[in-house]
């Protein structure tokens, strides 16, 4: 509180007091320091998070580039294993071709046992038109052409 506010007379007539309008200043330029302060320690963590960004980004490219290296090395030996296997293949081929069908098992053919009612083997079923069927008889005496006699 100041002076002016305690004794009303200094205040001043009159709608526009220039106290009160120093006072309205002085509280919008402390909201606003306030508002300044506010940024800078939204732009000192947006800048923190920025290098540790930068740091893990480093941190990736060279994990990147190693594991490359260790694609490119595998690779060229996997090339290498490839030729040589192809080069055994060549030499070696026709003598397990030899071995393979001289250990080959073969078995007799299965003869399966139709003995029993549910294996009992079934035939091709024949299916007429139904105009032979009719003329073999087959139908019963029909009626109704809708229904079939039972």
């Amino acid at each position: 509180m100041t002076l002016t506010d305690l004794i009303p007379a200094l205040k001043g007539p009159g709608r526009r007091r220039a106290v009160d309008k120093v006072a309205e200043l002085r509280d919008e330029n402390r909201r606003l320091l306030t508002i300044v302060a506010g940024a800078d320690d939204a732009f000192a963590l947006l800048h923190q998070a920025l290098a540790e960004a930068h740091a893990k980004q480093g941190d990736a490219e060279e994990i990147v580039v190693q594991q490359q290296a260790d694609i490119d090395e595998l690779t060229t030996e996997r090339d290498g294993l490839l030729d040589e296997v192809l080069m055994f293949r060549a030499r070696f081929g026709a003598q397990l071709a030899a071995e393979a069908n001289a250990a080959a098992v073969t078995v007799p053919p299965m003869v399966r046992d139709t003995t029993a009612i549910e294996d009992q083997a079934t035939g091709p079923i024949y299916v007429r038109p139904l105009q032979e069927a009719a003329a073999a008889g087959l139908l019963g005496p029909v009626t109704d052409p809708g229904r079939v006699a039972r």
